[in-house]
């Protein structure tokens, strides 16, 4: 992975001297809160329900063992022994005291992490497919590029303050693991007679306005690329609207002008800027490149034979395999993901001991390197099949080896109302309520495949419009409902998911799911997946059973009355 050299260090430690006169400023009434937001923001510092959350970066969701060694340690001595990590791999904290963030910040650069533009109306973190580098299915390995983007995004000054926050995703594989669709900037890397280059989609998005990215460029080599984001970026820092905070994305100009003439902004601005500065090199790219060599595999020409008869003995074992590991470009491994969606745990957390078993088996198993998915797991990419027997018996014991990574209860949960100023409804419960209903893996395994998103508001940090069922909690009249939505999917067919009808209880939600998923076993064709079934018969089936009774129950109320 990439390695900090002394000019990264040096802007990371200045930067945690800057925050601390901010602090220290705000502290002595010299800043007020106003002014003092847009600084904090942009150092990953929020005001949330019950303390300050801290969002601590991780590039294209790669860090080595002693970066997560020193979370754990921050989390355990700045906060409650746990994290969360995001859907943009980031890692948060949610119980920080906000004046010792300049010494978390302190203790961050220690192993190269930190906090900058994790939040506020700036370029965010680049995010990239979780087995990026070692993917059977992957075209060009995105890890160089995303970091040559990384660091062109870092301390930009003309994109500082944008009229709202900016993400950019990067794809290098057949199957898009990025949601690439569903950002302001999508890129999927591909290579057309001979030359790589970028297909560039833009004006993507969730939230309030959920907006498939539409293609602004078919083809762009990969030289261009960040002379070419630069125009798209300047053409939305001028037309982009600051006065509705509501319509201020991207997405929304793309809209309203129209991805044709949007493109033709973005090209007249291009033409200023193509060729420029900005056009990354052969030798740059190389320079970058090397970081991300391959690490020291072994030659394996046979599968272990106690590897072999572990899978034939043990069910659980090979259950665990099934679900929680990935194909691997190189003979005799295969890439682990370590789930963090234990029943009756929030999805996505961690706890400081738990990271310190996961450094271990980096260390151990991994060449000392890890990754975080944009569903909220923990992946060790360099596994040897012969070695997984033990990662599994370490992960069992740790609470990180629930064998449901694909299935309905691996599900991608935001914090919610639990913790989030923003939220209109509790997540939390509403995922321990379906995992509590769904504890059976004979049952689990028997439903297959489903993507389950759950967000506590419009702002959509749960990506529920993605999911094959997506949950949206709602307001109503001070009461916490939950919308219901059906068909969403990530990947290069991306689409938004339907809503099906009125809103549930809190409490009606596990019977929701139950039905959704019976309409779905009793109508399925063999080995058809839950989102193949829904194409097929169409929403009015799920929507019929999970309604049935309803009507009758109100007519019957009307009577009454």
């Amino acid at each position: 992975m990439y390695k900090y050299d002394a000019i990264d260090r040096q802007l990371i430690l200045d930067r945690v001297e800057q925050f601390r006169d901010q602090v220290r400023r705000w502290q002595a009434g010299e800043l007020t809160d106003d002014e003092f937001r847009p600084l904090r923001l942009q150092n990953g510092l929020y005001i949330q329900r019950h303390a300050p959350m801290f969002r601590i970066a991780v590039p294209y969701g790669m860090m080595n063992s002693a970066q997560l060694r020193k979370l754990a340690h921050v989390a355990r001595k700045y906060d409650r022994g746990y994290g969360h990590f995001t859907t943009r791999h980031n890692l948060q904290l949610n119980w920080p005291q906000l004046t010792d963030v300049p010494d978390i910040l302190a203790e961050l650069a220690e192993v190269d992490l930190h906090a900058i533009q994790t939040s506020g109306n700036c370029l965010r973190n680049i995010t990239t497919d979780q087995f990026a580098g070692v993917a059977a299915d992957e075209i060009i390995d995105p890890r160089p590029l995303a970091e040559i983007l990384r660091q062109w995004t870092t301390f930009h000054p003309e994109f500082a303050f944008l009229p709202r926050k900016f993400k950019i995703a990067i794809s290098g594989t057949k199957e898009d693991r990025a949601v690439t669709w569903f950002h302001d900037i999508g890129l999927h890397l591909k290579v057309v007679d001979g030359v790589t280059g970028f297909t560039v989609i833009v004006g993507g998005g969730l939230g309030r306005t959920p907006i498939r990215g539409q293609v602004v460029r078919d083809f762009l080599p990969w030289q261009h690329i960040l002379t070419y984001c630069e125009a798209i970026l300047r053409v939305y820092n001028r037309f982009g609207r600051r006065d509705n905070a509501y319509k201020a994305r991207i997405k929304i100009l793309v809209q309203a002008l129209g991805v044709e003439e949007f493109g033709k902004l973005v090209e007249a601005e291009w033409a200023h800027g193509k060729d420029g500065p900005a056009t990354i090199t052969q030798a740059e790219y190389d320079r970058v490149a090397a970081h991300f060599g391959a690490p020291a595999y072994e030659t394996i020409t046979t599968v272990d034979a106690a590897y072999q008869a572990k899978i034939i003995a043990d069910k659980a074992f090979a259950r665990w395999v099934e679900r929680n590991t990935q194909p691997h470009k190189v003979a005799g491994y295969t890439a682990v993901t370590l789930s963090l969606k234990k029943h009756g745990v929030a999805p996505g957390d961690i706890t400081s001991d738990q990271m310190e078993v996961v450094a271990d088996l980096a260390d151990r198993y991994s060449f000392g390197e890890l990754r975080i998915s944009h569903e909220q797991n923990v992946i060790l990419a360099d596994v040897k099949l012969a070695d997984l027997a033990d990662v599994w018996r370490v992960a069992k014991a740790a609470g990180l080896a629930t064998p449901n990574i694909g299935l309905l209860t691996s599900m991608i949960c935001c914090p919610g109302g639990d913790f989030c100023d923003l939220a209109n409804a509790k997540s939390i419960p509403i995922a321990t309520a379906i995992q509590q209903r769904f504890d059976d893996l004979d049952y689990l395994f028997e439903i297959g495949e489903i993507d389950l998103n759950i967000s506590g508001c419009m702002n959509a940090c749960g990506h529920h419009h993605v999911g094959h069922i997506g949950v949206l909690g709602v307001d109503k009249n001070n009461d916490e409902f939950y919308q219901v939505t059906l068909g969403g999917r990530q990947g290069y067919d991306a689409r938004l998911g339907k809503v099906i009808g009125p809103s549930f209880s809190a409490g009606e939600m596990p019977d929701v799911i139950e039905k959704i998923v019976k309409v779905y076993l009793e109508n399925r064709h063999p080995d058809e997946r839950f989102i193949d079934t829904f194409d097929r018969i169409g929403i009015d089936p799920f929507k019929n059973r999970v309604y049935e009774g309803r009507a009758h129950g109100k007519a019957k109320q009307k009577e009454a009355a």
